[in-house]
């Protein structure tokens, strides 16, 4: 299809008519769930009471209750006319993954339906084909799918009758290796449940629970399907390898939280009614700041549910964009020159006596605890910044990590001048000998006066910021909007746990040689303040004079993927991630060789769709408008009009000619340093080839391929323009 047909076909595009449920979201909500009140309906007291503290506390299940569990599961489903199920999973791709099987079998030669706790608990894909950095190999196949209970199935409609009961699992090889991003994140929050609830009973001896709760914000691009098909590089790649600046893109700022276009409301419509059936509680829809770029938010979930949801989500969305003639595109740089997108994950804890522990108190107790979780999670962050940084690596967020509103590589804390001029003064009035009853409540009485100005208006939102509080929550911001939250909420539950461990320590020590309780809390937390001084930053984190700050403060400013995941191998990263039993060794390295994997192969994934398009598309185009260069000067020259006086048609011809000529070169010289790369034999090695010496020839080609974009006749160009991509809808 060539670009006009596209652009024609774009325009043309009715918007669908979406029909809602109800009125009223509740009518609707979680129908496609089972959830433990549809549970309840289905199985005896006993066996629900099982499942709710399974649910609660991960105590296994027994194999007679997870019989009545399974058969209640197909009867719900059979009602909402399932006909096969699915262990749902989510492997190291980045991406879910499913198997289906009907209910359907043959027993004694009759056509039975049946489904039991067998098919309920374990399935067997193969695991060799999935990313394992070497922990499965082809002729060692064998993987198992174990459900999750604490996350409920769902029956996931593909067209009109295509209806499948999906039970979320765990994924691990036949060794026992986990090869999925759930069951790591599971251990890191049982890790910081079993880490944090011993010091919320310094405050509250009620608190027997603590959960870590997740609201993510899904940035995502719109484009329209005829203009998407008729990019070569964005069906391969996700994002415009090639592609000049629209005239107009969002330095008018017009299309932020502005009216949404009627096909996309319609497609948002429709993805938050099917969201709301599987129980996504997505409330909040908007257009975000670049044109053709919109944002959607739930309400917070625990955290392992809340990921689920998210990567639901994605693959719901691009199969309702379809629906809608749309294509979504959940690259973190879809365009240049303009905002990329993200998944700011904000997290905080909730205990089950209904505290946020990251929620300043009305009492100096309560404001005590609060400093204590808010300290200690920046004093995690502070020891880990670069296991924090390796965990938001990918080939993706390199292109958006430091611009157009994206935090930059280097990891630091914001959480306001009134917060920080709190811990300035802690940090001042905690001496180091003992403190008195009177001084101690001087101190908490002056941080309880504040407190309240904090939530009000004090609060602030930099956006540079990578890790920032928010109010009541930290919202890590550097989060691509493609990637899994698993992997980024395991490491920052992980090393929160290990730095409440520390503390609580810390302090018992102090306890028992006589200081007191508060006493102890305020002196540990004091130096955790002077130890935690070089990752807060309040400031404009693109400046330069930040970056020279970081520099001289010891902070690393790690720009590409390679250099970034090799945080995930280091001593201290293993001590904290294999020393909490979160992976094992051969895990961990797995992950290490998988991440490397991918990000290979998504650079020569760009690098061959940028080759191919210079070369078929690209240069004919170019050549094409140099032929009608040519035959104008010719008639001109024919005319007997003088070579002076046909400056500016020489001057285009050989602009145009170096242009090609530059392309064809360049194409050539990546093709041979994409064969170079493929020579190493290091996992390592060969993705800082393609780092270090593919991935530069991406900004001359693209230089060259835009310029010529921009001169030559418009007839001509057969990619579809950025004024297309981002403002037909």
């Amino acid at each position: 299809m060539s670009r006009f047909q596209a652009v024609e076909q774009a325009n043309s595009r009715p918007s669908i008519d979406v029909k809602l449920p109800s009125n009223k979201i509740s009518d609707y909500f979680a129908t496609s769930v089972f959830t433990t009140d549809a549970m309840r309906q289905y199985i005896s007291k006993e066996a629900y009471d099982s499942v709710l503290l399974s649910i609660q506390t991960g105590q296994k299940i027994d194999r007679k209750i997870a019989d009545q569990v399974a058969g209640a599961m197909k009867a719900w489903a059979a009602e909402r006319g399932a006909t096969s199920y699915s262990h749902w999973f989510q492997p190291l791709t980045g991406a879910t993954a499913e198997k289906h099987d009907t209910f359907f079998t043959l027993s004694g030669g009759k056509a039975i339906e049946t489904f039991g706790a067998d098919a309920l608990v374990q399935q067997e894909p193969d695991a060799s084909s999935f990313p394992s950095g070497g922990l499965r190999v082809t002729f060692e196949a064998r993987g198992y799918t174990a459900w999750d209970p604490s996350s409920p199935a769902f029956i996931m409609s593909v067209g009109s009758s295509g209806k499948t009961l999906c039970i979320p699992t765990i994924f691990v090889s036949y060794t026992g290796d986990s090869l999925d991003y759930k069951a790591p994140l599971l251990k890191s929050l049982h890790l910081l449940e079993t880490a944090a609830v011993p010091v919320c009973n310094y405050f509250d001896r009620n608190v027997t629970k603590v959960v870590a709760t997740l609201g993510w914000e899904q940035e995502y691009f719109l484009v329209d399907e005829a203009l998407f098909l008729a990019r070569p590089d964005l069906v391969a790649t996700g994002r415009t390898v090639l592609g000049a600046a629209a005239a107009k893109g969002q330095q008018l700022e017009d299309h932020y939280f502005g009216s949404i276009p009627e096909r996309v409301y319609a497609f948002m419509l429709d993805m938050e009614v099917e969201s709301h059936k599987l129980g996504i509680p997505i409330r909040t829809r908007h257009n975000e700041v670049a044109p053709g770029q919109y944002e959607c938010a739930p309400i917070f979930e625990e955290a392992n549910l809340a990921v689920d949801q998210n990567q639901l989500l994605m693959d719901l969305m691009d199969r309702i964009a379809k629906r809608h003639r749309l294509r979504v595109l959940l690259h973190e740089k879809p365009f240049a020159g303009i905002n990329g997108s993200g998944k700011h994950n904000n997290w905080s804890l909730g205990t089950d006596t209904g505290k946020n522990l990251l929620s300043p108190g009305k009492t100096p107790k309560n404001n005590l605890q609060f400093l204590t979780f808010f300290i200690n999670t920046i004093k995690a962050v502070s020891t880990h910044d670069n296991l924090l940084r390796a965990a938001i690596a990918s080939a993706g967020n390199d292109h958006r990590l430091g611009a157009n509103e994206a935090p930059p590589a280097i990891i630091s804390v914001f959480i306001g001048t009134t917060l920080a001029r709190i811990l300035e003064e802690l940090e001042q009035k905690v001496k180091s000998g003992k403190m008195d009853e009177n001084e101690k409540a001087e101190l908490k009485l002056d941080i309880h006066n504040k407190i309240p100005d904090l939530l009000m208006d004090n609060t602030d939102r930099n956006r540079t910021s990578p890790f920032a509080f928010t109010g009541n929550k930290f919202e890590i911001r550097a989060v691509g909007s493609s990637a899994n939250c698993a992997l980024p909420m395991t490491i920052l539950n992980t090393i929160v746990a290990q730095q409440l461990v520390d503390f609580r320590t810390e302090t018992e020590k102090l306890i028992k040689d006589g200081e007191s309780k508060d006493g102890a809390i305020l002196r540990v937390l004091r130096r955790y303040i002077t130890e935690s001084k070089s990752i807060l930053f309040e400031g404009d984190n693109y400046s330069q004079e930040w970056a020279d700050e970081a520099a001289r403060r010891g902070l690393a400013n790690v720009k590409t993927t390679p250099p970034a995941l090799d945080f995930f191998i280091t001593e201290s990263a293993k001590k904290v991630l294999v020393g909490n039993n979160i992976y094992t060794d051969r895990e961990l390295d797995a992950r290490y060789e998988v991440a490397l994997e991918i990000y290979k192969r998504k650079v020569e994934i760009e690098a061959l769709t940028m080759a191919d398009m210079v070369i078929t598309q690209v240069i004919p185009s170019g050549m094409r408008y140099q032929a009608d260069l040519i035959s104008n000067l010719k008639g001109l020259h024919d005319l007997g009009i003088k070579k002076k006086a046909l400056t500016a048609q020489t001057e285009l011809l050989e602009e145009v000619t170096e242009l090609i000529n530059t392309l064809k070169a360049e194409a050539d010289s990546m093709l041979l340093a994409i064969e170079k790369a493929n020579k190493h034999h290091h996992a390592r090695e060969i993705a800082s080839a393609f780092c270090d010496t593919v991935k530069p020839y991406f900004d001359t080609i693209r230089a060259a391929s835009d310029r010529l974009e921009q001169i030559i006749d418009d007839r001509y160009w057969a990619l579809p323009k950025y004024r297309e991509l981002l403002f037909i809808k």
